[in-house]
């Protein structure tokens, strides 16, 4: 009997120390949770999947089957919940990081120890790149980070990592036109810009594309951030953003890309001299040819105004001209100091 009530006395301080003093739990404000029950996700009694969320929307056609991950309920911060000895918290933190984007999550070692990505451009050089991704793990697809993936960053790494190569792989140049002003001539306060945009003639600048991938870091920092939209649907991992900040050329070539960038920008800065010097031309012209166009005005101006006193006059009647005539001749009479009057004979 003493060995029944000292069983029945055990089981009743192991619920109360399992139930009572180790099912109370709280979550922090940078931390989101889920319950599982007998190791299956609390859903939301609607049973819908990431499919039917906004995340859903990047997703390619053939991924939708694949990423149906359930939602589950979302415990928000706060406290203290009580959960049975059945049940299971998994905490999460949401909390933004940034991480270099060289690091290996699996090889710490990889990378130069996780300092520079290496990737391989259209010329086939094999660069350097160096960046930092900010990211956070996705609210809205906690079931995908948790259970759909063991190890979700390191998927998203080597998805980022594979995308930024083949970006890399398969870049052009862009050629940017020279703009013109209404007149039909460049203009010349773009024409250093617009010079240091064209590719040398007879060549699509297949040589130098590192160049051509320092110069649009921010198209391509871009479209990186476009191709990550679907990874909170796929890893229930958000990508905040990707920083590409340096590409470096590898060793043998160093010097002579520096070469033909000191060739290319010398290039750049002779055509927008001789584009200033041409434009400065033009517009001297221009005013030169303003300033006789004034003068020649200038000395027609009076002799029109003459003809349509003389005209008036005419109007007037011979009397009225006559007159006009004869106070013309008597103001040159008086300034005049010989007169010469023909005799008739």
């Amino acid at each position: 009997m003493d060995t029944i009530v000292g069983i029945f006395i055990g089981l009743v301080l192991w619920f109360v120390v399992r139930c009572v003093l180790f099912g109370f739990y709280t979550i922090d404000q940078n931390q989101r949770a889920i319950k599982t029950r007998f190791g299956r996700a609390v859903r939301v009694p609607s049973g819908k999947t990431t499919l039917d969320d906004p995340i859903a929307e990047f997703l390619l056609p053939e991924e939708r089957s694949r990423y149906a991950y359930p939602q589950v309920r979302v415990i928000q911060p706060g406290g203290p919940y009580f959960k049975m000895p059945w049940e299971k918290i998994h905490k999460v933190a949401i909390a933004t990081n940034t991480v270099n984007m060289a690091l290996d999550l699996e090889d710490r070692t990889a990378n130069e120890n996780g300092t520079r990505l290496e990737a391989v451009t259209k010329d086939q050089l094999n660069t350097g790149l160096t960046g930092q991704i900010r990211y956070r793990v996705s609210e809205a697809n906690l079931y995908a980070y948790i259970f759909g993936i063991k190890k979700p960053f390191v998927h998203v790494m080597g998805y980022f990592v594979s995308v930024l190569r083949q970006r890399i792989a398969n870049f052009e140049a862009k050629n940017v036109p020279v703009p013109e002003t209404p007149g039909g001539a460049p203009g010349a306060s773009q024409g250093a810009s617009a010079a240091a945009e064209v590719p040398l003639a007879g060549s699509e600048m297949t040589g130098i594309s590192i160049n051509d991938l320092r110069k649009n870091l921010r198209d391509l920092n871009e479209f990186m951030d476009q191709e990550c939209r679907s990874a909170p649907a796929r890893y229930g991992v958000v990508l905040d953003a990707s920083l590409i900040t340096g590409i470096d050329p590898p060793p043998e070539v160093e010097s002579a890309l520096a070469a033909i960038n000191t060739a290319h920008n010398q290039v750049s800065s002779d055509i927008s001299l001789a584009q200033a010097a041409a434009d400065q031309r033009v517009v001297q012209s221009r005013r030169a040819v303003e300033i006789e166009t004034l003068k020649a005005q200038a000395e027609v101006q009076p002799i029109k105004a003459l003809a349509a006193e003389l005209s008036a006059l005419h109007n007037a009647g011979s009397s009225t001209l006559g007159a006009y005539l004869r106070n013309v001749r008597l103001a040159l009479y008086d300034k005049a100091q010989q007169v010469y009057q023909e005799v008739s004979r």
